[in-house]
């Protein structure tokens, strides 16, 4: 099992109602935390679905879901981000 702090920023922030939490996980992977979060329901199955467009990092360096989750890591979860 792994300690880890997930990071919710933006949209992804305002629909859970909460910045960060601290979560215990047996993810091995980014993709599997992210299932894991999905399968509570509500605004974390929304707002991570799988068909919405999601950005993640692993210990502040942009990563995709294939990235080893270690303990004591730092995820974030962000919509992307466009400019103009």
């Amino acid at each position: 099992m792994n300690r880890i702090t997930v990071r919710y920023f933006a949209s992804i922030r305002e629909a859970i109602g909460q910045g960060s939490e601290p979560v215990e996980t047996n993810a091995a992977t980014l993709s599997a935390l992210r299932d894991e979060l999905i399968a509570r329901g509500g605004a974390h199955a929304s707002s991570l679905a799988r068909g919405r467009a999601v950005r993640m990092a692993l210990n502040q360096t942009l990563s995709d879901e294939s990235a080893t989750l270690p303990d004591g890591a730092e995820v974030a979860f962000f919509p992307p981000v466009t400019g103009g």
